[in-house]
């Protein structure tokens, strides 16, 4: 019975997802947006989350580097060491983990924002007052997470490559200039664009999942808990579906 329940808890899921996407390019054909509201989102969700994303990414890249240093002196071959930190971190590293920090920070706070709206009756009152409140709310959400996230996990390569650069300089003396032309001697389009459409992806998402648990929450205020841990969980098995399928695709082409 417990199976057959969570199996129909997932299609219901997955069929009310698509059911709000498709009411998202619906409105966005129509051009019934808020920009003003988009901007404001992309602010709050966005530039207020750079700061832990400089931080995440600037320990990525300086303990990846200290980590695969050993290994890589071991055959002689320490100065390849920034163009496989840079590889790593565009391709595969700096994607996944700054959009699981996004799924956690961003999908949690726009689920429990919106569900707090439909406990507290806000969003029945936009109802009332012929406003929709999908293209209020969420379409907003999702166009600011899916333009910001690409540009966090960009914003977070940087510094990851800054960490980088710190750790190659705690052993070897290596100067900016060439660590930067070392690191980009191996990074060409087949790198940049899959990360770029993946990040793209993980942002639409995680803002699409993270609306859908506000927007149908039930309950009293357990509710609000409720969708803002399942935003973050079926946030995080998204972006991890999302890369997997992305690197099928890549390898193929």
């Amino acid at each position: 019975m417990k199976l057959l329940i969570s199996r129909s808890e997932f299609f219901v899921t997955v069929g009310g997802i698509l059911s709000l996407i498709k009411n998202f390019f619906s409105i966005l054909i129509r051009k019934r947006t808020n920009y003003r509201e988009i901007f404001f989102h992309c602010y709050e969700l966005g530039v207020l989350s750079l700061g832990l994303i400089s931080l995440t990414g600037f320990i990525i890249g300086l303990v990846l580097t200290l980590q695969s240093r050993p290994t890589l002196a071991e055959f002689g071959a320490t100065a390849l060491l920034p163009a496989m930190v840079s590889v790593s971190v565009i391709r595969e590293i700096g994607p996944v983990v700054t959009a699981l920090i996004c799924a956690g920070k961003i999908g949690s706070r726009i689920g429990a924002e919106i569900s707090s709206m439909r406990v507290t009756e806000q969003i029945d009152a936009l109802e009332v007052s012929a406003v929709n409140p999908i293209s209020y709310l969420i379409v907003p959400r999702i166009l600011a997470t899916t333009f910001m996230i690409p540009l966090l996990v960009a914003y977070s390569d940087v510094f990851s490559l800054l960490g980088s650069y710190v750790a190659c300089n705690m052993t070897d003396a290596i100067s900016i200039k060439i660590f930067i032309k070392s690191a980009a001697a191996h990074i060409d389009f087949s790198d940049i664009f899959p990360a770029v459409i993946k990040t793209v992806i993980f942002g639409f998402f995680i803002g699409t999942i993270g609306c859908y648990y506000g927007y149908y929450a039930s309950g009293g205020t357990q509710s609000v808990g409720k969708a803002a841990n399942s935003s973050v969980v079926a946030a995080s098995l998204a972006v991890f579906i999302i890369d997997m399928l992305v690197v099928q695709i890549t390898s193929f082409l």
